[in-house]
């Protein structure tokens, strides 16, 4: 009797460094297969259920999972926490181990990563990281996905982030740093990532090849394969909205500065976007920006990394060549 090996070694997706290289270019390779057609894939999880709990409102994450899971045959339940924080009512363990006791998988959207990792301890069901404070795992995931599918192999990537380092600029430190290239991030020294951060992805890229650099020059933006930037003001930050937007001004992404890119350049954003703030409008709706082909993939891949959590086994059997996607 012959054992499936499983596409992740990891339960759970709290941040990217859960996943190596070969799990990444796995997910990768499924997603492709899956979104070419889903069809295939229409029952594959029957009788399984997604508990999403939501601290933080969603557009894009709330639809890519609640939709996604359905397309795959799945029951899905939103708890709104919006309003009562997660742990308000009842100790986090014991929400976490009442859950898994009726679910297959839950995706929490939450202000603290600490929160995130305490749910995770607790619950005997895969947990995703759909959002905290310091990581956006399924973004970083779904950005790298759509730049590999524009044809740029990942040893040859070139990703500048400008603005705010926050946490989808961590996670796609770590998701370059894990599967190799080369990212530049250019922010004011006070809103440059963690030193923690840092530290991990080094540890990472000694080992992919990677370089990360953080620079406060604006001048690194030349040569870029794509220009990523993001709200100044996340959520929960707003008591600092004027002195964020006053320090980052200099580094809003417009016509000039993607010029200094390269017309090569595409432009990145993980959306909802101010207009006129981080980014100008000639910008997000030029032939440059390929904003909603990151949006639209958030599904795919995040299908992908259920499947793969949920039927090892389907998983596994849909890739012919794992590393293909790695490789356009």
């Amino acid at each position: 009797m012959t054992t499936t090996k499983p596409i992740l070694m990891t339960r759970d997706l709290l941040q990217i460094v859960d996943l190596s290289a070969t799990e990444i270019a796995e997910l990768f390779a499924l997603s492709a297969r899956m979104k070419s057609n889903y069809a295939d894939y229409a029952t594959a999880l029957a009788q399984r259920s997604l508990a999403m709990l939501f601290e933080k409102p969603s557009l894009r994450t709330r639809v890519s999972f609640e939709l996604g899971f359905q397309k795959l045959g799945g029951g899905v339940t939103f708890l709104d926490h919006q309003s009562s924080p997660i742990g308000g009512r009842e100790p986090v363990e014991d929400y976490a181990r009442n859950l898994s006791r009726w679910v297959d998988v839950v995706a929490i959207r939450c202000q603290s990563h600490q929160l995130l990792q305490r749910f995770a301890a607790a619950s005997s069901v895969p947990v995703i990281n759909a959002l905290s404070d310091l990581h956006h795992p399924c973004q970083a995931l779904a950005d790298l996905f759509t730049l590999v599918e524009t044809g740029i192999p990942v040893e040859q990537l070139h990703l500048v982030w400008v603005g705010d380092g926050n946490n989808v600029c961590h996670s796609l430190i770590e998701t370059v740093a894990t599967i190799g290239g080369r990212m530049t991030v250019i922010t004011p020294p006070s809103c440059k990532p963690p030193i923690e951060i840092m530290r991990v992805a080094d540890a990472r890229a000694c080992r992919s090849g990677a370089r990360i650099v953080c620079t406060a020059d604006l001048g690194a933006v030349t040569g870029a394969d794509a220009v990523y930037t993001d709200v100044w003001v996340s959520m929960g930050e707003e008591a600092r909205a004027t002195e964020k937007i006053a320090l980052l001004t200099p580094y809003r992404v417009d016509g000039a500065l993607m010029k200094r890119a390269g017309s090569q350049a595409r432009f990145m954003h993980c959306l909802p976007a101010k207009r006129g703030e981080e980014v100008t409008a000639e910008v997000i709706d030029s032939p440059a920006s390929i904003v909603f082909d990151q949006a639209e993939n958030r599904m795919h891949v995040q299908n992908a990394l259920m499947l793969a959590l949920l039927r090892p086994d389907l998983a596994r059997g849909a890739i012919a060549h794992p590393h293909a996607a790695l490789t356009p």
